[in-house]
């Protein structure tokens, strides 16, 4: 089955603050789904490319990368920008991190340790917190903090579905 681009997808936004644990318990978890998901994978598997794509390192990797512009945007929120600070599209740090020379075991620690502390953060929000809104600079439209960890739930599980999605074509 076809799966959508990732830029090409519309989001459904306007979530109110009581979705909020729900979206909360996706992130958490996104870790432990990830480390299953790989659990016995023999490392060559990890590293072949598909369809001249990511490789399934690469694609950890990347969730990993990001975990520091969320940390930035909810800073943005909480600083009561009006804007929240941009992602890089061509997606340079992940191109150039060679991902695939890595421990598979050191780019999922890293992104537990760098979720964890993200976890962490957003459980402290207060519903006041979870409605200050800013305009996210890609989707060209306003986003609350609910949203806003919805989208990043959202691009987990895109990633998540790329990795399975992998594993299928190439046997894993």
């Amino acid at each position: 089955m076809r799966r959508r681009r990732w830029f090409e997808r519309t989001f459904d936004l306007g979530h109110r603050a009581d979705a909020f644990p729900d979206i909360l318990e996706r992130l958490r978890g996104t870790p432990a789904r990830l480390e299953d998901q790989l659990r016995g994978q023999i490392p060559d598997v990890l590293v072949q490319r598909s369809d001249d794509r990511w490789t399934i390192q690469q694609n950890v990797g990347h969730l990993g990368d990001l975990e520091p512009l969320w940390a930035g945007r909810l800073d943005d929120l909480l600083s009561r920008e009006n804007s929240l600070r941009p992602a890089d599209l061509a997606n340079r740090t992940t191109e150039e991190a060679l991902h695939n020379d890595a421990a598979i075991a050191d780019l999922l620690g890293a992104f537990r340790t760098a979720r964890n502390e993200l976890v962490g953060r957003l459980e402290a929000l207060n519903d006041e917190q979870l409605s200050l809104s800013a305009f996210h600079p890609r989707l060209e439209l306003r986003m609350n903090a609910v949203d806003l960890f919805f989208f990043v739930a959202e691009h987990d599980d895109h990633h998540l579905a790329r990795i399975s999605e992998i594993l299928r074509e190439i046997g894993g």
